[in-house]
């Protein structure tokens, strides 16, 4: 009976390390409790995130120990790519955001267009107007899909009522990256986090790579499975994004 007990104690532990390892090195899973990426990520959207594809930080383990304040195995992101990060305030909370700005960019909000070294984002009307999630509303949208420079393209929603329009010029520092939500009108980023909220390359955890399960939490709790056809969002299993 003993030697059962000590077996099992084992393989919990080898268990509990291998899981570690899989979710500090490789990929982790997060669910998306805010509107502030819609409409490319919603509410009760769950996805998985590459730890590796900028190297590894202290944020890469849980609870981000303090052992070495420096990133290994470095990769810059790219501009476009949807970051997984330490905010500026706690460098503890995860937010998602796509990056924007790199070290060194200047971007500015000038009538409503976003400006990025000097140059207006190239964007394109959507004909129909969308709807938007900003707790506990839901607004018209316009949409745009927007190009950066290395032809990334993405759906961005401007809320038709009273959309943020001018802003302060901001010059991304050194290792520093600046980020935004496509929900440019309800989303707390790196034009309103402390700051400015930019960055810091050691903050990075990860990429967002795919959508594994949706399922509309505004709808249904997830565990009242007789009511999955209203809730489910089966069309955005493993989606990638």
């Amino acid at each position: 009976m003993k030697k059962i007990i000590i077996d099992n104690i084992k393989t919990l532990f080898y268990a509990l390390v291998i899981a570690i390892a899989i979710r500090s090195f490789f990929f982790q899973p997060f669910y998306i409790p805010s509107s502030s990426m819609e409409p490319t990520l919603l509410i009760g959207d769950r996805i998985f995130v590459s730890k590796f594809t900028y190297g590894f930080s202290k944020h890469s383990f849980p609870f981000s120990p303090s052992i070495y304040n420096e990133r290994v195995f470095y990769t810059p992101p790219k501009r476009g790519d949807l970051v997984v990060f330490k905010t500026p305030q706690d460098n503890r909370t995860d937010y998602i955001k796509r990056l924007i700005g790199l070290p060194g960019d200047t971007i500015q909000f000038v009538k409503g267009d976003l400006m990025l070294n000097n140059k207006k984002l190239k964007k394109t009307k959507l004909e129909k107007s969308i709807k938007i999630r900003c707790k506990p509303y839901i607004y018209d949208a316009t949409g745009y899909i927007e190009t950066l420079p290395n032809n990334i393209s993405f759906t961005t929603a401007y809320n038709k009522n009273g959309s943020f329009s001018d802003s302060d010029k901001y010059i991304v520092p050194a290792d520093h990256f600046f980020l935004l939500g496509d929900n440019r009108d309800c989303s707390k980023d790196s034009r309103y986090l402390s700051g400015p909220g930019y960055v810091r390359k050691l903050n990075l955890v990860g990429k967002a790579q795919i959508i594994f399960f949706s399922n509309d939490t505004e709808k249904n709790s997830i565990l009242k499975f007789w009511k999955w056809k209203e809730s489910m969002r089966f069309e955005r299993f493993f989606k990638k994004l």
